[in-house]
């Protein structure tokens, strides 16, 4: 069972294993039909494609940030239908320093199933390693799978609660720019929650931003971090709960697990203005 990273390898030598399943999770920010117009361009054979707005979130309401989680069952019921089964080994990709694929994963385990890797490399290291793509469509039978109680999300209310603790760690994973307010193209206010640290996400891979980097280094690194907390004292956040998902399972390849998402993150906490935010690094 791969509960973290998986190779190109591993997963081309379970091409066709009705145990495996693989979803393609690209996506662009800016053009949200990029993702599926790449996929039907060709993809890892045998994947399908799950879409950040439609699949992975649910819809906005101007308060519950950008990319609001769906209900549980209703999530549960699509991957079912995908033909994910209790037993079912899933690898997630994409095409963007796996950060869509890191969503998959840590939904999947919120819905109880930790049997869930993201590819190491994402599409780009199945093209470096020259692998096939294909453009066939699967036609998967659905399996049972029910919701079980799995990772648990922070709310608002939550990290409200953790201002100023000293136990708490706040892990912003955006990019500095946006992290200190000097840009921000995303969302209505810029700045980030008082008391956070900025860890951006792409600092977990390679500096060609494609593999993840040594489980020992990112080890060293989150260590500094926590000093001397415990994981289950952090709490990932983004721009939209999607980023915030690689540096939380970078913390799980480190050995570090139990880490927790603030799955509204920045968009969610920035909507209501009331809430204090810190602009400046």
């Amino acid at each position: 069972m791969h509960k973290t990273w998986v190779s190109a390898a591993e997963l081309a030598a379970h091409l066709g294993d009705p145990g495996w399943l693989v979803f393609d999770c690209r996506h662009d920010l800016s053009d949200t039909g990029y993702g599926e117009r790449a996929y039907a361009g060709g993809h890892i054979p045998g994947a399908q494609f799950l879409h950040l707005d439609r699949d992975l979130s649910a819809e906005r309401t101007g308060s519950n940030g950008r990319h609001p989680l769906p209900d549980r069952e209703a999530f549960a019921g699509r991957l079912a239908a995908c033909g994910v089964g209790a037993q079912t080994q899933v690898v997630a990709y994409d095409n963007e320093g796996s950060v869509f694929a890191a969503r998959l994963w840590w939904m999947l385990r919120w819905i109880g199933h930790d049997r869930v890797a993201v590819l190491d490399g994402g599409l780009p290291g199945w093209r470096r390693a020259r692998l096939a793509l294909d453009a066939a469509l699967p036609c998967p039978a659905a399996a049972p799978l029910a919701s079980h109680p799995g990772v648990v999300p922070v709310g608002t209310g939550d990290v409200l609660a953790r201002l100023g603790d000293p136990r708490a760690l706040l892990l912003d994973a955006r990019p500095p720019e946006r992290f200190s307010g000097e840009a921000e193209d995303r969302d209505p206010v810029a700045g980030h929650i008082p008391g956070a640290v900025n860890r951006p996400h792409y600092d977990n891979l390679d500096d060609a931003g494609i593999f993840v980097r040594p489980a020992a280094e990112l080890r060293a690194e989150f260590d500094e971090l926590l000093a001397g907390r415990d994981p289950a004292d952090v709490i990932h956040h983004c721009g939209s709960g999607v980023t915030a998902c690689l540096n939380l399972l970078a913390m799980e390849c480190a050995g570090l697990p139990g880490s927790r998402l603030y799955a509204g993150s920045w968009s969610e906490w920035c909507a209501d203005p009331v809430r204090p935010f810190v602009v400046g690094a």
